[in-house]
């Protein structure tokens, strides 16, 4: 079963989601702190890791980073700040979901659990943007000299899922839908910051995009 790493100061809160996906039959590991999370990580992988951001010491952004820096799992913030400023700079920390204070916890277990469904279609087809070359069935983006672009699971999801379109335009809603998960109830600032990332990988000018382009009052397209 998969295993969940739950970093979160407050003991009822971490109390409460241990037992939960105990009960859903998860694995867990929970930390009380950024620093024992991301040792306990270093020794025991998780699949999904769950972060508050008002943590001692080490704050979640930094547990995020940290955690972002070694692996591609998908990461939850959980935090009491829902201004954009802190979802911007939750996802730009490396974070793939945004989930406020207070929130329902079987919520976030379908949340948890649409992100361990996410697969990249492998089945697609491998195609190329400029000096890049993706690869589906492998799941890596390469460079013309065989060097590897490192993308988390989300932008990767998000690239192949644009490219399957053909160039035509996906909606924000259509994006969470296809990339977070079919039931996933979220705002389309998780879609526009994730673009953002994406951008500064894979475009020659982050500022002025030539493949992935945003079609206004539409939503986004990738061209090839």
């Amino acid at each position: 079963m998969a295993r969940i790493l739950i970093v979160e100061d407050d003991d009822h809160i971490r109390t409460a989601l241990r037992l939960m996906f105990e009960g859903e039959g998860f694995d867990v590991d929970d930390a009380p702190t950024g620093e024992v999370g991301v040792a306990l990580f270093a020794r025991m992988a998780a699949d999904v890791a769950i972060v508050d951001v008002m943590l001692p010491g080490m704050s979640g952004f930094e547990t995020c980073q940290q955690l972002r820096d070694t692996s591609d799992l998908p990461i939850v913030i959980v935090s009491a700040r829902d201004e954009t400023v802190d979802v911007v700079l939750g996802l730009e920390s490396g974070a793939d979901d945004y989930v406020t204070k207070p929130f329902v916890p079987e919520e976030l277990l379908a949340r948890v659990k649409a992100h361990l469904r996410r697969r990249p279609d492998k089945s697609a087809k491998a195609f190329k943007m400029g000096d890049l070359h993706v690869v589906p069935d492998e799941g890596v983006v390469r460079h013309s000299d065989g060097t590897e672009l490192h993308l988390t699971s989300t932008e990767f999801r998000l690239l192949t899922d644009l490219a399957s379109m053909n160039g035509k335009v996906l909606s924000r809603e259509d994006l969470l839908e296809r990339v977070w998960g079919y039931d996933y109830f979220g705002d389309s600032r998780l879609v526009d910051v994730h673009i953002r990332r994406l951008r500064t990988k894979i475009e020659p000018d982050a500022a002025n995009p030539t493949f992935l382009v945003t079609v206004r009052g539409a939503g986004y397209k990738l061209v090839l």
